[in-house]
């Protein structure tokens, strides 16, 4: 987008530049020149800690830490690059650094920043009041930890993973800072990129929305967990039920129960809801689709020279049913169901 100045005789355009050529450089200029106006990029929020970095490698830093009005932790990080570089990855590995941050140690953080700029005043009551608190609410503290990234440009594989990112919970702003000259003088465009500030308040609607849906989702999950006992000792603790088949034939056949009766039973139809064991070109399509086969591994069970698959991804129900006419047919075979 082009900037133009207006005056009596014409629209002259203003010409865009970077900030290499004006010698701007990220930390010494953009940096220190944001800390004190920080809305300029991240609205509503204050800057506690500048280069904060108390991880074992001393060389990752985050550029600016602040906390918003929701006291919600803020990673920004700054580039002048015309592209963003790799930013949006190595903001993420901050922001999981500093997600276990709490109150008082931020409070520590913030004094040492104050007093490093010679502020004088307290960490503390600027906090509160910033929040509009009248005392520490532990409970609402750094909820979320947000992430804005300001650079002169952003590629397409950086914006199309903050998109993906921000659409699976996270919240990530994209900042565009575009220099322009002047006659002279350093004119600074800045936009949102993500989210576009007219779709801001649809894009959070939808992401939260989205969020509520996967933990519904994981909400409704059956992680019930089996144990498998042969003559009442423990053989297999707390497997998954996508184990459950596999670790009954691979017990019965260990305890060398697997004879002819025992193997054709295996082979039934109606051993639970479907078919425990099958060779490979008995898996059709839809049991390679959900997995329900491995046939892309080594064979499970082999038996009178052939190759076998176990079933997996078992249902609740389907699960119990099996594990009852194991039981029925092999009674030094137990389960115990363990609910989530």
């Amino acid at each position: 987008m082009a900037i133009y100045q207006v005056t009596d005789n014409e629209i002259k355009t203003i010409s865009r530049t970077t900030f290499s050529e004006s010698g701007l450089k990220e930390r010494e200029d953009l940096q220190r020149l944001l800390k004190h106006q920080i809305e300029i990029i991240s609205p509503d929020t204050l800057v506690v800690a500048e280069e904060f970095g108390e991880w074992d490698e001393s060389r990752r830093r985050i550029d600016l830490l602040g906390i918003d009005k929701q006291a919600n932790l803020v990673v920004i990080e700054l580039k002048r690059t015309e592209d963003g570089g790799h930013m949006e990855l190595q903001a993420i590995r901050y922001a999981a650094m500093i997600s276990a941050l709490t109150f008082e140690r931020l409070v520590e953080i913030y004094q040492k920043y104050i007093d490093d700029n010679n502020g004088g005043y307290s960490a503390k009551a600027t906090l509160l009041e910033f929040l509009e608190w009248d005392e520490v609410d532990e409970d609402s503290f750094g909820q979320e930890v947000k992430i804005v990234l300001a650079s002169a440009e952003f590629s397409r594989e950086l914006t199309t993973t903050v998109m993906w990112l921000n659409d699976n919970g996270l919240s990530i702003r994209c900042v565009r800072m575009h220099p322009y000259n002047a006659d002279g003088k350093i004119l600074l465009d800045v936009q949102s990129v993500i989210p576009i500030p007219e779709t801001e308040d649809y894009q959070v609607k939808i992401r939260e929305k989205r969020q509520k849906e996967r933990e519904s989702r994981t909400s409704g999950r059956d992680r019930s967990r089996y144990s498998i006992y042969f003559n009442d000792e423990q053989v297999h603790a707390h497997i998954r039920k996508s184990d459950l088949g596999y670790c009954t034939v691979q017990l019965l056949n260990d305890k060398g129960l697997i004879n002819q009766e025992a193997f054709e039973f295996l082979r039934a139809d109606n051993t639970c809801a479907f078919q425990l064991i099958k060779l490979e070109s008995e898996v059709t399509e839809t049991n390679k689709k959900y997995n329900k086969y491995r046939v892309s591994r080594d064979p499970e069970l082999v038996y009178d020279g052939k190759e076998y698959y176990v079933a997996r991804n078992w249902g609740k129900e389907s699960a119990e049913i099996f594990a009852s006419k194991i039981t029925g047919k092999f009674p030094s075979v137990t389960y115990k169901l363990h609910a989530d």
